[in-house]
């Protein structure tokens, strides 16, 4: 069985108060074993017993006290970073923290310590300047709330999602295959299109325009997402609730040319 040594463990405290005592328990020793020959066997005994308690007693308060603030430190920036990195409202990942995790991938992708593929998809919400309008601000927050649920439900454990606009989103999909990507993004949108939205009790139909591009080979983060955002405009033009998706390679555009399935 692996010990969890990690900064917010327990393993942690627990290890280094045990060794951290231990030492001070030998030092204590060894400093007064040069008076250990002079000593009579009782005054010995006392000797020892006072080498053994005295550094166990202060040193394994100290040690764990010290261990148990350290733990606290840690599991508090932890949670700075976490909450640093995480949009308040819909709990996925900040525009930047977003970004920085996808070129993230990319560089190990061109170093080849990952595979070279995968997709990303801009995901917008509908007319959502009427449901703000009509219904009230807090009415949105739900139904942006209710747009990220329904996004990471659709999602493997590795594909991250973000929100990079007031009601847009980002997935990327590390790995995925155009077929697989398409499929990701389809289901997206009808999730989306089937989900029930009906605040104080009047129903109102959300929907998402998707646009994406699946990647094989070297790119950026800022060449996807200039394509994938083309690819939103043109579903938002064609009539919106549809998904605009382009496969590209090597060699620029592959079998698959850009399509729009609604």
């Amino acid at each position: 069985m692996r010990i969890d040594l990690s900064p917010t463990s327990w393993g942690r405290v627990i290890a280094v108060t045990v060794v951290g005592t231990a030492i001070c328990i030998a030092a204590a020793f060894f400093v007064d074993s040069y008076n250990f020959p002079s000593l009579s066997p009782d005054a010995l005994r006392w000797a020892k017993l006072t080498d053994l308690l005295l550094p166990l007693v202060l040193g394994g308060s100290f040690f764990s006290f010290l261990m148990y603030k350290m733990r606290q430190l840690a599991i508090a920036q932890k949670e700075l970073s976490i909450v640093a990195a995480t949009d308040s409202l819909t709990a996925v990942f900040n525009r930047g923290a977003f970004s920085m995790l996808v070129e993230a991938y990319l560089d190990q992708a061109r170093s080849q310590t990952v595979v070279n593929a995968g997709a990303l998809l801009i995901v917008d919400a509908d007319h959502f300047k009427t449901i703000n309008d009509r219904l009230g601000h807090d009415c949105g927050d739900q139904a942006l709330k209710l747009i990220a649920e329904t996004i990471k439900a659709q999602l493997r454990g590795a594909d991250i999602v973000g929100r990079i606009g007031g009601e847009e989103f980002a997935v990327f999909l590390p790995g995925a295959d155009p077929s697989q990507s398409w499929l990701v993004a389809e289901g997206i949108r009808r999730r989306i299109r089937e989900v029930e939205f009906a605040p104080g009790g009047r129903p109102c139909p959300l929907s998402v325009s998707i646009g994406g591009v699946a990647f094989s080979g070297p790119t950026t983060y800022a060449d996807m997402f200039v394509t994938a955002d083309r690819h939103l405009y043109k579903a938002k033009s064609n009539g919106r609730d549809q998904v605009s998706f382009e496969t590209t390679g090597p060699r620029g555009l592959l079998a698959g040319d850009p399509a729009t399935f609604h």
